[in-house]
């Protein structure tokens, strides 16, 4: 088996180390402007198109001014035998409501009202579970589905056809026109996830519900906990304490925790948050090996039935449940037994993941006794088993799902005399009528780096840009280079995952960290490494192959970072998408932002007062790295330190390179306002109002002094504001 290769597989110097740190659609009209076509036959909207993404299977741009929302505006849900389609309208209203401004009423008039947004939840059953048209003219806009799902889907495309600034949490001044357009839309795929790794990096609930709705906004439908690992336990079972009590009071680089853990309620609080996002939640307990907490809980799941040492470390393949003999086989299956059914009992999807990769130790049989009593637990709850693909080299009920992580080293041996074991692993959980979910290591991992300026995360990969993690089909991720000979038939693929393991989720993760003062929030680490690549593997999951188009995919995109910029998402601005701003919006960057370049960030240095120079350093978070915008009458912003509240500053309203860029007591003279403007390299510059010249940091090193330049285009003076 690879225990080189999936979470870190380059760490083999890390196996000693322990930290032991604190912490229906109507027909176009005439004159209707229908979606272009490439030479290639390739559907690609056209520059003025309603930039949707996912990409929808049928849209077309059509002329006129839209739909202008008003206060009065009513969210008209058509009564139905559903009972969540009236909380898809009271969802939508929420969403309105901190960029408007307005309360709107949410209604089940029939017929409905004129000048309003119709959800209707009657629509014909081909549409599917997840299927939806909308159709958005000067009259009105209506969304149908056949059932609450497929509206909540319609509403995340409906949000995109409004302005970026829709997305803020604060008011703005409109107005809130949804562009004229008619979609009809199915997803390609079922299942379409993303996996959170709660284990290594513990995320508290606040955190991981922004980003359920971060996921959801992309029509993601699973939510993968990754539960249990060598570093931490996440889950309460009630009948075993030891294992929050102990297994949760470690993290990767963190030690002592008490409530590193989510409480009974609190996973059941998820879940139901999760639902309500219309999302299934997987839980993995994983085994046999990445097991080190679950070993330092139980004494008796070690062969010396002595409790080891917990673990807060970053090395992988390094533990294993004692199988080796029938007692211990016993305990391990009690065990797992008690577990899977407390965590099953609280998870009302069909799934619990299990597991099953990176264990170099373990002996088939041992294997096998593992899956056995695993798989025996999960099924007799009424759960479908998914696991890891390597859970294919032992016996599994039949349509479980194999989640396959491999890659084009894997691809090339098919059909070779050296197959690798994955391939072989693969071979024998299709012939055991498996499906399988598709999670290419080489472009769905989300831990991996964009390049080698990117802060956190690791590079066994390589580096995953964002046009790799678009560049890849379901169908041929378990085929031949030439994408021949495919392992998984076509009809056994459930759909696709993103990962995101937090093995490095710190703060100059080429080396090991020295400090806690490395990790940022969890919230800081996942919107870097997801935003802009969980929309493309979700648009890999929800559009047809045939419309997928890395040039066109990344205009649409670009119009999205102005959205996630008004909303505070920390993304990474992808140097080759043509990022825009606030289309057209005022005020679209007003609220708190970090400003980051390079993975360093603008801060005020500790204990700093007024005229002292700013600087960047690694970008954590904490609130001298965060600003408030505030947009002024000619359009500029004045943007002011959240720890110290004092605003950038030109040094003595100097109008040369070369200046010192300060933080000021704040007076709103033209030294203190910025021009924010779209990079044509990706991300944002500051251009100074009184001097024209742009802020600029000296280096991506730690401390840099930041000045005023003339623009360059250097990667030094764009900014990715988060």
């Amino acid at each position: 088996m690879r225990s080189t290769r999936r979470r870190g597989r380059d760490l083999a110097t890390l196996a000693a180390l322990t930290l032991s740190l604190t912490l229906a659609l109507p027909q176009p009209s005439a004159g209707a402007a229908t979606v272009a076509k490439s030479s290639g036959g390739v559907s690609v909207a056209s520059a003025s198109a309603a930039a949707v993404v996912p990409q929808p299977v049928s849209q077309t741009d059509l002329t006129g001014s839209g739909f202008t929302l008003t206060a009065q505006t009513p969210v008209n849900v058509v009564p139905s035998g559903d009972p969540d389609a009236a909380g898809v309208g009271t969802y939508l209203a929420a969403l309105l409501a901190p960029a408007t401004g307005y309360t709107l009423p949410v209604t089940s008039a029939s017929p409905p009202a004129a000048q309003s947004i119709v959800l209707d939840p009657n629509g014909p059953s081909s549409l599917g579970a997840e299927g939806y048209t909308l159709s958005s003219t000067g009259t009105g806009v209506t969304v149908t589905a056949h059932g609450a799902q497929g509206l909540f889907r319609g509403v995340q495309t409906l949000r995109q056809l409004l302005p970026a600034a829709i997305e803020s949490t604060t008011v703005k001044p409109g107005p809130w026109t949804v562009a004229p357009v008619q979609i009809s839309d199915t997803p390609r795929y079922a299942y379409r996830g993303v996996m959170v790794d709660v284990a290594r990096r513990y995320f508290p609930m606040s955190q991981l519900k922004r980003y359920i709705d971060q996921a959801a906004a992309y029509k993601i439908n699973t939510l993968h906990l990754h539960l249990t690992d060598d570093q931490g336990w996440r889950i309460a079972i009630g009948a075993i304490p030891s294992l929050t009590t102990i297994g949760a009071s470690t993290q990767s680089g963190f030690t002592g925790g008490t409530n590193w853990y989510y409480t009974a309620a609190e996973y059941q609080e998820i879940v139901a948050y999760a639902k309500s996002r219309f999302m299934t939640v997987v839980p993995e307990i994983d085994g046999p090996g990445h097991t080190s907490a679950a070993l330092a809980s139980v004494a008796n799941l070690n062969c010396d039935n002595k409790a080891i040492k917990p673990y807060s470390g970053f090395d992988v393949g390094i533990s294993l449940y004692c199988l080796s003999d029938a007692q211990h086989v016993s305990n391990v299956s009690g065990f797992l037994t008690t577990v899977i059914d407390t965590v099953a009992a609280m998870t009302p999807g069909p799934y619990v993941h299990l597991g099953g990769d990176e264990t170099p130790a373990a002996t088939p049989s041992q294997y096998a006794s593992y899956v056995s009593a695993a798989t025996s637990a999960a099924t007799a709850r009424g759960k479908t088993v998914m696991g890891w693909h390597q859970l294919g080299q032992s016996t599994i009920p039949a349509n479980s799902i194999m989640q396959w992580w491999g890659d084009s080293d894997d691809r090339a041996t098919i059909g070779t005399s050296n197959e690798t074991e994955d391939v072989q692993f693969v071979r024998n959980a299709v012939q055991q009528n498996a499906k399988f979910v598709m999670s290419p290591s080489d472009h769905a991992y989300l831990d991996m780096k964009y390049d080698s300026s990117t802060p956190y995360g690791l590079s066994w990969q390589g580096y995953v840009p964002l046009s790799k993690a678009y560049d890849w089909d379901p169908t041929t991720s378990t085929a031949k280079l030439n994408g021949t000979g495919s392992l998984v038939p076509a009809d056994r693929i459930a759909g696709v995952e993103a990962a995101l393991w937090a093995d490095r989720a710190y703060s100059g993760s080429n080396e090991l960290p020295k400090s806690t003062s490395q990790f940022p929030e969890p919230y800081v680490y996942a919107e870097h490494m997801t935003f802009p690549r969980l929309p493309a593997v979700a648009e890999i999951g929800w559009s047809p192959q045939s419309t997928h188009n890395y040039t066109d995919f990344s205009r649409r995109l670009g119009t999205h970072g102005a959205r996630w910029t008004a909303a505070g998402i920390n993304y990474y601005a992808a140097p080759d998408v043509p990022w825009t701003s606030g289309g057209g919006s005022g005020g679209a960057f007003n609220g708190v932002h970090t400003l980051a370049t390079g993975g360093q960030a603008l801060e005020v240095p500790a204990g700093a007062t007024n005229g002292t120079q700013l600087r960047t350093s690694a970008l954590l978070g904490g609130n001298s790295q965060k600003w408030t915008f505030t947009e002024q009458s000619d359009g500029s912003y004045t943007v002011a330190n959240v720890a110290s509240g004092l605003c950038v500053d030109v040094n003595a309203g100097s109008v040369s390179a070369g200046a010192s860029i300060i933080q000021w007591t704040c007076t709103g003279n033209t030294n203190q306002r910025w021009k924010v403007a779209a990079a044509s390299g990706g991300g944002h510059t500051l251009t100074s109002v009184k001097s024209n010249l742009v802020i600029t940091t000296a280096s991506t090193a730690n401390g840099a002094a930041v000045t005023q330049q003339p623009a360059s285009g250097s990667a030094l003076q764009r900014w990715t504001i988060g």
